[in-house]
């Protein structure tokens, strides 16, 4: 029997990702990592695992319980078993039949530059643990913000809710003369009245959207009732709605913004993706008459997440997020010379995101971003046509970006529902679901750039079968 007091034999730490040995160590893992996707998509064998909630779950509790076993098992054993059940158990955007939601599917350049990221792991909280990542932040933040604000600025953020609480968080401490009222339209996103709540701003008006997009005239109107001074309302646009892909008329709402005295916010994280496209960027139009915009690069961007951004108009907006902690930006050491990063966002600790999205960019450039933008939204005209043709379904209308909305003719809301869900059970095709003009109908976002014709001609003849005739 050991003696307590004896000292163990200290065993080999496990290897870590960095330093000079990092790759090394890394290399047999990515090779376990990547067997277990191709193995785990094989047996998937579609969009999405057959079986519903329930199979998902027994797969995964036999590949990863019990999770913290008294004794480990050797890394690639470990690795293999939870990347494999994960992947066979993964929504898949990179199928053409994973339809249903404003979810891309990355880049494989995009990912392996978060691969690179994540091994360096810089933290973006103070420029001690991220030399080069502070300097490309800056570089591409400024680049992207300068796409819609001469001069202007942009913060990375972990999407478009963060940005859109952002938005008004600056809004709030842009306005002296009392609190800020938020005012949207019915078809804005959620994240902005919870952004309202979450920072204690009065209840928000919300302004009809009578044909899927902000109404000026109600705008107007609901400027005029509430009064007050100048710089007491903040009203939010949106540039592609989640439920069709719509874009309110933003020349319009900034009109009358600029009349009232409101301050302005676009969410753009759908549609901010039509600045790269030479032939759509026009349908932004008025989008820089924005005090703020949010984009989103995990949508039309094809990042993998998270790729968000706030770009703003007037860089000294940002100075509202000024925080001072002396282990981290120390006054001597920012009067020195050394940058300091908690201006730039509300978290502390957070990931270089812009690795993947400054790669992309050098990788594809305006041309090449552009065509994607252009390909996935041609295909998605393409596909309205082709309901449009269809006597067993109706179309909704012509799409505005890439997302295609449509329902079997004649049936009920409640048989759409099933169609969706006996589709999602199935795991042979997953659409998403919106209530527009009093119907329901089943939603199709295209943001596959690979998606050709015929898939879209086999999605609609698996939604054609379920339909009862």
């Amino acid at each position: 029997m050991s003696n307590p007091s004896t000292p163990s034999t200290p065993r080999t730490p496990p290897p870590l990702s960095g330093g000079a040995q990092g790759p090394d160590a890394l290399r047999p893992l990515l090779a376990a990592a990547l067997d277990a996707l191709r193995e785990g998509t094989a047996a998937r064998g579609g969009p999405l695992p057959a079986g519903g909630p329930g199979a998902v779950t027994d797969r995964v509790r036999a590949a990863a319980d019990p999770v913290l076993p008294e004794h480990g098992t050797d890394p690639e054993t470990a690795l293999r078993a939870v990347v494999r059940a994960l992947t066979e158990g993964a929504a898949d955007p990179a199928d053409p039949l994973c339809a249903a939601h404003l979810h891309c599917p990355p880049l494989a350049v995009a990912v392996a530059a978060d691969l690179a990221a994540s091994a360096l792991n810089p933290s973006m909280d103070s420029w001690d643990q991220a030399p080069a990542a502070t300097a490309l932040e800056a570089l591409v933040t400024r680049a992207l913000a300068a796409e819609i604000h001469d001069g202007g600025d942009a913060l990375v953020t972990t999407g478009g809710t963060e940005a859109n609480q952002l938005a008004v968080l600056l809004a709030r401490e842009a306005t002296p003369r009392g609190p800020v009222r938020l005012i949207t339209g019915e078809n804005a996103h959620h994240s902005l009245t919870r952004a309202a709540w979450l920072l204690g701003l009065p209840e928000p008006v919300t302004v009809p959207a009578p044909a899927g997009t902000l109404d000026p005239t109600a705008l107007d109107a609901a400027l005029t009732a509430l009064g007050g001074p100048p710089g007491t309302h903040l009203v939010a646009a949106t540039a592609g709605t989640t439920d069709a892909g719509l874009i309110d008329p933003l020349d319009d709402i900034a009109d009358i913004c600029a009349t009232h005295g409101a301050r302005l916010h676009v969410d753009a994280a759908y549609g901010g993706g039509l600045l790269f496209s030479d032939t759509r960027r026009e349908q932004l139009h008025g989008l820089h008459r924005a005090d703020t915009v949010t984009l989103d690069l995990h949508k039309l961007g094809w990042q993998p997440a998270a790729a968000g951004l706030i770009a703003v108009r007037d860089p000294d907006d940002l100075r509202a997020l000024d925080h001072r902690a002396d282990y981290l930006n120390a006054d001597d050491d920012t009067e020195a010379g050394l940058p300091d990063l908690l201006g730039r966002s509300l978290r502390t600790t957070r990931r270089p995101d812009v690795l993947k999205i400054a790669v992309t960019l050098r990788t594809l450039g305006r041309t090449g971003l552009g065509a994607l933008v252009d390909q996935v939204c041609d295909l998605a005209r393409e596909f309205a046509d082709r309901i449009r043709a269809h006597p067993a379904f109706e179309l909704y209308d012509t799409p505005t970006i890439s997302t295609v909305l449509f329902r079997p003719a004649d049936a009920t809301d409640d048989h759409i529902a099933h169609v969706r869900r006996r589709l999602l059970t199935e795991g042979t095709a997953v659409l998403g679901r919106a209530d527009l003009d009093g119907r329901r109908w089943l939603k199709a976002t295209l943001l596959n750039p690979h998606t050709r014709p015929e898939d879209l001609t086999a999605l609609l003849k698996l939604v054609e079968g379920t339909t009862p005739r």
